[in-house]
């Protein structure tokens, strides 16, 4: 299975904005963002001065945007807008509600791993559980009502630790039941678009793969 392996700070970088991919760095004055804030590549400071993109470019960038944000490649993003274009509601919407419903964003949102990499890891060493079963598929998609929970054998690993004192005076999503001290919580409605908290304009990548 096709996996990016590049430096993942370079993704920022490309998109001009911090996609918060590596937990507590991004909040430093070490996140490339700050330190370099153009476009990564040898003519990356020319392209500062170039015109402002719109059309089929910004429609492209805001794709990829989502993509790298969720860690999803090409063909399972396509996979996700068409099942959207079948579901009832609005697509942008729904396919943004797919992406956030997947197990590994959900246990970022819970506040047990810094970024949404270390919660895939997390996922996929079986140290989650859902209603008490071990699952290590990572876009497992997440239905109202499943308990998620770090598997008691894993609650003393040092990065579950740090990352639930790191997330400790976060405010937690609307659309969930969080209880981190016990290391569970659960998904009490589709979350609507006003509680997505995502800088994507969705409407730009279903124009994009509408053409």
């Amino acid at each position: 299975m096709a996996r990016y392996r590049d430096a993942v700070c370079r993704l920022c970088r490309r998109e001009g904005m911090k996609l918060f991919l590596k937990g507590t760095k991004c909040f430093s004055e070490k996140c490339a963002v700050e330190k370099r804030n153009f476009a990564p590549g040898q003519h990356g400071k020319d392209k500062k001065t170039k015109t402002k993109i719109v059309g089929y470019g910004l429609q492209l960038r805001e794709k990829q945007k989502a993509k790298r944000m969720f860690f999803v490649q090409e063909g399972q993003f396509r996979n996700y807008f068409e099942k959207a274009t079948r579901m009832q509601g609005v697509t942008g919407e729904v396919l943004l509600q797919q992406l956030e419903r997947r197990l590994d964003n959900i246990v970022y949102r819970m506040g047990f791993a810094m970024s949404r990499r270390q919660a895939r890891q997390l996922v996929r060493h079986g140290h989650i559980s859902i209603n008490g079963r071990k699952v290590n598929i990572p876009s497992y998609q997440i239905s109202v009502g499943e308990e998620i929970s770090v598997r008691d054998r894993s609650r003393e690993m040092s990065g579950l630790l740090a990352a639930k004192e790191f997330n400790s005076h976060q405010t937690p999503p609307t659309w969930m039941n969080i209880d981190r001290e016990n290391f569970k919580g659960s998904v009490t409605q589709i979350p609507k678009r006003g509680e997505i908290n995502v800088p994507v304009n969705e409407q730009l990548i279903v124009e994009l793969y509408s053409k």
